[in-house]
C-alpha cells in the first residue's frame, strides 16, 4: 500500500513538473527568440541583472504561494515550488538558447549566464502558473480567489511584469515612444485606464472582481492598478537601460508606452494565475 502510494506520489509530481517545462516554453518562447534579449544578458551591467534577480524572486514566492505548478501549500513548499521553478527555467533557457545557435562554444562564461539568468525569471513565471494554464479539467484550481486586497495588487504587478516583459526589450517600443506626442501619450493613458477597468469589471472574463459602484471600483482596483503598470514597467525600463541618455519627458513618455501592455497584463493577471 505504501509503495502503491509512494508511486502515486511520484507520478503526480512527475506530471507536476512536467507541466512546469511545458508552462515555461510557453511563456519563455517569445523572449528567447528575441534578439534584444540575448545582447541585454551580455552587455547588461551586472548590477541591474542582480536588480531583476532580486525583485524576481519574492514575486516567483507569492506565484508559488497563489498559483505554483503542484497543490502543495506553506512557506516551505512555496519556497521548494520556487527553487524548481527555476531550475526548470534555467534548464530551459540553457537548452534553447544552446539548440537555436545563439550559445556557441565561444560564448564566454558571463555572457553564457548573463544571457541564461535573464531568460530564467520569466520561465520561472511560466512554470509556477502552469497549473492553471495546462492542467486538466479540474487541475487548475488555485488560491486566488482568497487573494486579500494586498494579494490582488500582488497579482497584477505579476501580469503587469509578465506582458511588459515581452516588448520591453524591444527596439519598437524605443521608436514608438519616440514617435509618440503628448496626444499620443494622453490617449494612451486613457485608453489603458478604460481597458483595465473593462476587463476587470465589465468583460465577463473568469475571475473578474464584482463592484457595487463603477466609480468605487476604478478608484479602489483600477487606478491602483495602473499605477501598478506604470511602477513596473518604470522598473523593467530601467532594468534594460532604456532610461540611461533620456530627459525626464522622454522618460516618462517611455513609461506610458510600456504602461499600455501592462496595464493590460494587470488587468489580465487573474487569468493568468
Amino acid at each position: 500500500m505504501a509503495t502503491a502510494a509512494a508511486r502515486a506520489r511520484s507520478a503526480s509530481y512527475l506530471n507536476d513538473l512536467g507541466r512546469a517545462f511545458g508552462g515555461a516554453l510557453l511563456f519563455g518562447i517569445p523572449l528567447l527568440m528575441t534578439m534584444e534579449m540575448w545582447s541585454q544578458g551580455v552587455a547588461m551591467d551586472r548590477w541591474r541583472l542582480l536588480a531583476f534577480i532580486a525583485a524576481g524572486l519574492p514575486l516567483l514566492l507569492g506565484l508559488a504561494h497563489y498559483a505554483g505548478f503542484s497543490d502543495r501549500r506553506g512557506l516551505l513548499n512555496d519556497s521548494l515550488d520556487t527553487a524548481v521553478a527555476l531550475a526548470v527555467g534555467f534548464g530551459t533557457a540553457a537548452g534553447l538558447l544552446t539548440l537555436f545557435g545563439v550559445v556557441r562554444g565561444d560564448t564566454s562564461l558571463t555572457g553564457f549566464i548573463g544571457m541564461v539568468t535573464l531568460q530564467a525569471i520569466p520561465g520561472a513565471m511560466g512554470a509556477l502558473l502552469a497549473r492553471r494554464q495546462l492542467a486538466g479539467a479540474g487541475g487548475g484550481e488555485t488560491d486566488e480567489g482568497s487573494a486579500s486586497y494586498t494579494g490582488e495588487l500582488f497579482l497584477m504587478a505579476a501580469g503587469a511584469l509578465f506582458l511588459g516583459l515581452n516588448v520591453a526589450p524591444t527596439e519598437e517600443m524605443v521608436l514608438i515612444a519616440y514617435k509618440a506626442t503628448p496626444l499620443h501619450a494622453l490617449g494612451l493613458i486613457l485608453l489603458s485606464l478604460g481597458l483595465l477597468h473593462l476587463i476587470v469589471f465589465r468583460a465577463g472574463f473568469a475571475g473578474q472582481e464584482e463592484a457595487d459602484h463603477p466609480v468605487k471600483a476604478f478608484f479602489h482596483f483600477t487606478l491602483p492598478g495602473y499605477a501598478i503598470a506604470l511602477a513596473v514597467s518604470l522598473f523593467v525600463l530601467f532594468v534594460f537601460g532604456r532610461m540611461d541618455g533620456h530627459w525626464l519627458p522622454g522618460m516618462v513618455q517611455s513609461v506610458i508606452v510600456l504602461g499600455f501592455p501592462a496595464a493590460i497584463g494587470a488587468a489580465a493577471a487573474r487569468l493568468l494565475v
